[in-house]
């Protein structure tokens, strides 16, 4: 392969700006300095004319739908949307049809990834109430962690057996990732507004029936088992403010036994974009109050919430167009995640660098992702380089989803990803992914 010289570039990475060059050689960083000559005629000079380049994201929550729901989506047109979105790895859930419940099932998956994914992939593994042999068969240096899904499940999924969730978290020392929503409460409050609207409730109360008091039970009694059993844990998607208190930021996140994911439309919306909206920003959990919107928001700079993720899950449009008990939640975002985040910071809520630490840095960090996350001499050169004044609006004739639309539709970004470089790999340029495949399989450092 032959060498790679990006020039002139505002490098952004653990936690300071530097301008300078970056050498890359067989998909590996070689050199950062802030002026690297061309030592020979086998390198190729890419000129970054001063725009930012950041490591490429890592995306620890999405579901690509492979197999069994390819008509939603699949690895291949994801990960091409993913890489488009400067997203240059990717973590992909196991409530696929089969689910990845099974060593067989998972390794399955990573068969298709190998052949299909634009990104480097993993997976996470599947937990049931009767599936503890397979997760013991588990290789935790290949493959990312456990997912449990203690509401808001699919198939068999929901592990609701407290004796079974119990041996689980003792029997594993892989980081365990849960879906956190109390499923009686839920289906209490879905009854009483059935009762008044049928199928047909409203979108708005959304938020109402998946309530704050739903999430809150459901972190606060899987924070309790971890404290008790001393498992590795992960929550996903936090969407209230109350659950932020649940976190700690007093050490180091290497040294975190519990931390915490906020999802970019928890951040990006409230419950007054559902009238507008309607059920393209149905999500479980629920898009709540533009208080706990803000509130998230602080606990994110404020470092007791960890990542940022998209938990991006595609269904069809005409899915989404049903009545509210028959509208799927969920929706696609790695396309338009990270020119989200940088819109945020030119309104001034946060660094670059407090984006680039919460999704690259920070993934690689508390999944022990092996040599990506980072701009360093000896890691794979998955690089994103972005011009932060480039504005562009998102229309069908720009959405890479397979499912052809995103919530966020009608927005002008004010930054654009022009180029992402995957294992050292000119995968996207300026709205255009290529055709040859550069993603790899995720290695662990455990």
């Amino acid at each position: 392969m032959e060498k790679i010289l990006i020039k002139d570039a505002h490098i952004v990475n653990e936690g300071s700006i530097l301008r300078g060059d970056i050498l890359i050689h067989n998909g590996v960083i070689e050199e950062i300095a802030e002026s690297i000559s061309a030592k020979s005629g086998d390198v190729h000079i890419f000129d970054a004319e001063g725009q930012y380049l950041l490591p490429g994201v890592i995306d620890d929550q999405v579901h690509f739908r492979e197999p069994g729901l390819t008509h939603k989506a699949n690895i291949a047109t994801e990960s091409r949307a993913a890489v488009a979105g400067g997203i240059t790895s990717f973590i992909e859930m196991p409530n696929t049809n089969p689910q990845t419940t099974t060593v067989e099932k998972l390794e399955e998956k990573f068969e298709i990834a190998s052949k299909t994914s634009a990104a480097n992939y993993s997976f996470m593994f599947g937990g049931t109430n009767d599936n503890l042999d397979e997760i013991l068969k588990v290789d935790k240096k290949s493959v990312a962690g456990l997912k449990l899904f203690l509401g808001s499940s699919t198939g068999n999924m929901l592990v609701d057996n407290e004796a079974v969730l119990e041996k689980i978290f003792k029997s594993t020392d892989m980081v365990i990732s849960t879906h956190c929503e109390d499923e009686e409460t839920i289906r209490e409050n879905l009854a009483i507004y059935k009762e008044r609207y049928g199928d047909d409730i409203p979108m708005n109360l959304h938020p109402i029936i998946r309530s704050e008091e739903a999430c809150y039970i459901s972190s606060s009694r899987a924070i309790e088992l971890a404290k008790k059993t001393g498992a590795r844990l992960h929550v996903f998607h936090l969407s209230t403010g109350k659950e932020t208190a649940l976190f700690d930021n007093s050490i180091p996140l290497a040294e975190k036994k519990i931390t915490a994911e906020v999802c970019i439309h928890h951040l990006w919306f409230s419950d007054a974009d559902y009238d507008e909206k309607g059920s393209r920003i149905k999500w479980n959990p629920a898009v709540k109050t533009a208080q706990d919107r803000d509130m998230l928001f602080q606990a994110l700079l404020d470092d007791k919430i960890d990542v940022i993720a998209t938990d991006h899950a595609p269904h069809t449009i005409e899915e989404k167009d049903n009545v509210y008990t028959k509208a799927p939640s969920g929706g696609p975002l790695v396309q338009h995640a990270l020119p989200a985040m940088l819109e945020f910071y030119h309104q001034g809520k946060i660094s670059l660098e407090k984006i680039v630490e919460k999704m690259c840095h920070n993934p690689a960090i508390l999944f022990q992702v092996e040599k990506r996350g980072y701009i360093r001499k000896g890691y794979k050169a998955d690089l994103v380089l972005v011009d932060l004044n480039a504005p562009w609006t998102v229309n069908k004739d720009n959405i890479l989803y397979k499912c052809g639309w995103s919530p966020f539709e009608g927005t002008t970004f004010k930054s654009r990803i022009t180029h992402t470089f995957v294992n050292g790999r000119l995968a996207y340029k300026n709205f255009k992914v290529y055709d040859e495949l550069f993603g790899e399989r995720l290695t662990f450092d455990r």
